[in-house]
């Protein structure tokens, strides 16, 4: 097992091995701040005695009301208000106090710190105000020095400031949780990337300043055959698939070169390098360009999300483990089946092939056009249960031989009906309605038209197709045009004509399929 799983990262380089990238912001660094006061003279003088204030490096942007109702508006508008400076008597007795219960109760904004002033305490007796209602100071104006002034807006931003470190942390915890589960649940490699390549984006996009910054990534697979590009976003999107030292830049290859050599994911000024290995032995490097410099917050998050991915490559690996293994126990049993009846493992590959085909150009979803592929070479499984005397006679079957024949679809369906593999599951249908005809003519139980289970449907048309143009133990093969004119004269009757249709008007293309996996003499 690799050491990744512990998810080691390298120290972040200086600013001397790598300049820090200078992000451009639209918006100003400030803390804003909501005076809210009848007269102007209170506006003016807090204004002029907090003109130079910072804290944490940030200045002061100022926001005015002059009643209670226009300082509603504004804490609406500015959801991310630090501080209030609210004062109590204004159009209304308890207009402040109003505004306090409004941002409270109804907005739920229990972030922004509230600080009453009133120049007429006994309006609003500070120990009943500070019981009933949630505010975080209560002076009088006459109390406010610049001094004091300075003393309570340091004291009230720095509340201000944890409350939204530990916000945002919860909303990380949040994002790590949800992503995650996301994409736990894809077992396709792409769409998992994918899924990966944009949770990890906006794990890493937590703050404000974030929606003004593009983040664009790629993902690449170390193979026997080299690095391949398997997901990508933004401007990388249009190299997926492609042999990644022909398509990426040489930095971006030796970042991901160098991960690979050291077996670690790092962070690197404004770009991310994460490295994913399985124990069986597969390879995934997530590379993301165009970050912020990341926080400790983000590192954190980005480990515990990291160890996740670690573990879902893991059961991803798994999953095709088993799928490959499932897929090749059903070939090899439908190559032993046709093998048995003298005919060649091949036709079992071209019929899977043909059928997957046809199940797209019927407008199935990829997912189940790839199950009836899969489920298709084990259509004739149940000729184990016929003798040979029947199974391989050269010549015409007597009656009594063709019923015994005919036995074989629903000794397929039976073998495999117990089944809850989605494969197999599949496969027993086809086994059962293969040989049934749109007319109702077929076996083994004279089901008509769309009682058929499409699965059938579909393997039925392909099965023949590649039958008729090829030899068996009991005919010579046909001549393609005698083939297409025989499957034409069964629409309606055989097959369903739909079905004719797509093969006919496709016939070049399913003529390449058969090529490609032709007999070997």
């Amino acid at each position: 097992m690799s050491e990744n799983r512990d998810m080691m990262f390298w120290e972040e380089e200086t600013e001397n091995d790598l300049p820090v990238i200078q992000l451009d912001r639209d918006v100003p660094d400030r803390w804003k701040v909501l005076l809210v006061d009848d007269e102007e003279a209170v506006h003016n003088v807090t204004t002029l005695a907090l003109e130079d204030f910072e804290f944490d490096g940030r200045g002061v942007e100022f926001f005015h009301a002059y009643n209670g109702d226009d300082a509603k508006v504004l804490i609406r508008e500015h959801p991310d208000m630090a501080v209030i400076l609210l004062d109590v008597v204004m159009e209304r007795e308890h207009a402040g106090l109003e505004v306090a219960d409004y941002i409270r109760e109804e907005l739920k904004n229990k972030t922004v710190r509230i600080i009453l002033r009133t120049g007429q305490p006994g309006q609003a007796p500070e120990r009943d105000v500070i019981v009933r209602y949630d505010i975080n100071d209560y002076k009088e104006k006459t109390e406010l020095t610049s001094q004091k002034l300075f003393t309570l807006m340091c004291a009230s931003l720095r509340s201000f400031r944890d409350i939204m470190a530990l916000e945002r942390n919860k909303v990380g915890l949040e994002r790590v949780i949800e992503s995650s589960a996301d994409i736990f649940g894809l077992t396709n490699i792409r769409q998992f990337t994918e899924g990966v390549l944009s949770q990890i984006t906006s794990l890493l996009h937590l703050d404000s300043s974030a929606a003004y910054m593009k983040a664009e990534g790629l993902a690449v697979s170390d193979t026997a055959e080299g690095l391949k590009v398997l997901a990508a976003t933004g401007e990388y999107r249009e190299v997926v698939g492609k042999d990644a030292q022909g398509v990426l830049t040489e930095d971006i290859l030796q970042d991901i070169s160098q991960a690979i050599k050291n077996e670690k994911s790092y962070y690197r000024a404004d770009r991310f390098v994460g490295y994913f290995s399985t124990a069986m032995g597969s390879t995934n490097i997530l590379y993301l360009s165009g970050l912020r410099p990341l926080t400790e917050m983000d590192r954190s998050l980005m480990e515990v999300f990291a160890r996740n991915i670690s573990i879902a490559y893991e059961n991803i690996d798994l999953h095709y483990e088993l799928e490959d293994t499932q897929r090749e126990i059903v070939y090899m049993l439908g190559e032993a089946v046709e093998t048995r009846s003298k005919e060649t493992g091949n036709h079992v590959k071209r019929v899977a092939e043909i059928s997957k085909f046809l199940a797209l150009k019927y407008g199935l979803e990829k997912e189940t056009a790839e199950i009836i592929k899969l489920a298709s070479p084990l259509h004739d499984v149940g000729k184990i249960g016929i003798p040979d005397a029947v199974l391989n006679k050269p010549g015409k079957l007597t009656a009594d031989e063709w019923v015994i024949m005919q036995t074989h679809a629903q000794l397929g369906h039976d073998m495999l009906k117990s089944s809850k593999k989605k494969i197999l599951k599949a496969s027993a249908i086809i086994a059962r309605d293969h040989h049934e005809k749109w007319d109702g003519s077929g076996y083994p139980a004279k089901k008509k038209g769309e009682q058929i289970h499409l699965f059938g449907r579909i393997a039925a048309i392909a099965d023949v197709y590649d039958a008729l143009g090829n030899e068996r133990c009991y005919k010579q093969a046909w001549p393609r045009d005698k083939v297409m004119t025989h499957i034409l004269g069964q629409s309606g009757k055989h097959f369903e004509p739909r079905l004719v249709e797509i093969l006919l008007s496709n016939i070049d293309q399913v003529d390449a399929i058969c090529a490609q996996y032709q007999d070997v003499v």
